[in-house]
């Protein structure tokens, strides 16, 4: 059974969340990690523009702050997003980290995208999973001495929730990784967006692009390696997410394992401002429960059944996304609740099934 350290939002005069927060990593083991001379990526989420539910950079400076006296090397990373926005390469990224408060005073650390200016620059890790052979990871991230993953818990469209589990698989891929997480497909033009401007011609490798007064992509020839997609300044090619959704949950769990394989690891979570969306969403909507606290474990699987589960057991906000039964109850599953069709047991069973974690816990409440 594995240990999770849980402490609420509450505080006390002269106490404040950020005190509470770096107790919460010290009972939690932090200080047992050889973290000397060593590059330790922290994993975070700097959220799209526009969106405001991301975790603030003062949580990751606590962290930060405690590598470099343990004599480590922290930096702050997240890979290139696959749908377009702000975030879709490392100039934009690094930009919008910026404005929304990420810098190195601020967080503490140096800035790093993970998977290169384009989000082409990525190491295959062999996993030889059920549906992954080969994990396609930022490089930067891939080689880090040390994996922290700073996790903001809240609802996802596609997995159900997301914590830990997801903040690794899915965040640590590279443009091809997450292409190949969401997707059986293949990139698409749009013609209303194209404008003809050939910049994915070349940065296409396999001459599977040819523009007359617009962009075409022979889909026999194309590798979905998604090199175009972060090429186009109009945001016009986009790849459709028509993977089940249940086999996209199993996918980002045999990811993060490649992630974390043979590497030394240890993990946040904070339930807070508990949104209906990713914060891959320029919008986050009003919360569906209430504000519940911060949790840090080894575990990454134990850790997000904690926060699960501790989400479950509170009261829905009043006009958010979160709908009661027609009987008036709260639903058994407020994730399923808030995005029919999402099953977040499908991740615990299959990081179960090979070893990545355990979602049997012990809850340990540090004040």
């Amino acid at each position: 059974m594995s240990k999770v350290y849980y402490t609420s939002m509450h505080t006390e005069l002269q106490d404040s969340l950020l005190d509470k927060f770096g107790r919460l990593i010290d009972a939690a083991g932090f200080e047992s990690i050889d973290m000397n001379r060593k590059f330790v990526a922290v994993k975070t989420h700097f959220g799209e523009l526009g969106n405001l539910a991301f975790l603030r950079p003062n949580y990751s400076k606590v962290i930060a702050d405690k590598v470099s006296r343990a004599g480590g090397i922290p930096f702050l990373t997240d890979c290139s997003t696959l749908y377009p926005g702000k975030r879709k390469n490392a100039v934009e990224h690094l930009d919008t980290a910026n404005l929304n408060g990420f810098n190195t005073i601020s967080a503490g650390c140096q800035i790093i995208i993970g998977d290169g200016l384009k989000g082409a620059d990525d190491v295959e890790i062999p996993i030889g999973g059920d549906y992954i052979k080969t994990a396609k990871i930022g490089r930067v991230i891939s080689d880090a001495d040390m994996i922290i993953t700073l996790n903001h818990f809240k609802c996802h469209e596609l997995t159900g929730f997301g914590g830990a589990v997801k903040n690794i698989g899915m965040g640590c891929a590279s443009k091809r990784g997450k292409m190949e997480l969401h997707s059986t497909g293949k990139p698409k033009v749009s013609e209303k967006r194209c404008r003809g401007c050939r910049k994915c011609l070349e940065a296409c490798a396999h001459s599977a692009i040819t523009v007359a007064e617009k962009a075409a992509i022979d889909h026999s020839i194309c590798v979905g390696c998604g090199k175009c997609i972060g090429m186009c300044p109009f945001d016009a090619i986009s790849v459709e997410m028509n993977e089940a959704l249940e086999i996209i949950c199993r996918k980002i769990v045999e990811y993060a394992a490649a992630v974390l394989s043979g590497k030394p690891n240890f993990h946040v979570s904070v339930i807070a401002d508990v949104s209906p969306f990713c914060d891959c969403h320029k919008e986050n909507d009003i919360p569906i429960i209430p504000n519940v606290g911060m949790l840090a474990s080894f575990d990454p699987v134990a850790l997000d059944k904690a926060c699960a589960d501790l989400a479950q057991e509170q009261p829905m906000i009043a006009g958010s996304r979160l709908h009661v039964n027609s009987n008036g109850t709260k639903p058994d599953d407020i994730f399923g609740c808030t995005h029919p069709g999402t099953k977040c047991n499908t991740t615990f069973e299959h990081a179960e099934k090979i070893g990545l974690g355990s979602s049997e816990y012990e809850l340990i409440e540090i004040k």
